[in-house]
């Protein structure tokens, strides 16, 4: 058995692209629309899986836009995605300089949680070991759910 994708269901597919692109660093690797199906599915791959999401099926994040208009409902009770970061601080300053908020800043040098325009936490975790503990990052505090 080996791990292919998650499947988030998504309301907007240029703010979760914008999200998971611009922001976060992912990359499109494939899309797939089904007109009788009537629902778009476009799977993002991360900068070090770019390649092997398309060739060899690296683990990937599968957005579902269903063109019929439904409310969903999650966020937290989904669960999380994770992603290992080189520098979680430089990644956590990068994200708020583009407008993302940090839910739970890496006090710790070790992880920090952001949520998708869609409620999806997002885990980032610290590649190796922890960084030592700095601020702003060591007295920030949440802010909403992670």
């Amino acid at each position: 058995m080996r791990y292919l994708h998650t499947m988030i269901r998504i309301t907007d597919i240029d703010a979760s692209l914008d999200f998971f692109c611009n922001k976060l660093g992912l990359k499109q690797v494939r899309r797939f629309e089904s007109e009788q199906g009537r629902y778009t599915l476009i799977f993002l791959a991360a900068a070090n899986d770019e390649t092997t999401g398309t060739n060899d099926r690296a683990p990937l994040i599968e957005l579902t836009y269903n063109w019929d208009p439904e409310e969903y409902k999650g966020g937290r009770n989904f669960g999380h995605l994770a992603y290992e970061v080189d520098d979680i601080y430089a990644t956590c300053q990068q994200l708020i300089d583009k407008g993302v908020t940090i839910n739970r800043p890496p006090r710790d040098g070790n992880m920090a949680f952001i949520k998708s325009p869609d409620g999806i936490s997002i885990e980032l975790l610290q590649k190796g070991t922890a960084k030592p503990k700095a601020e702003p990052w060591a007295s920030m505090a949440n802010t909403g759910s992670w």
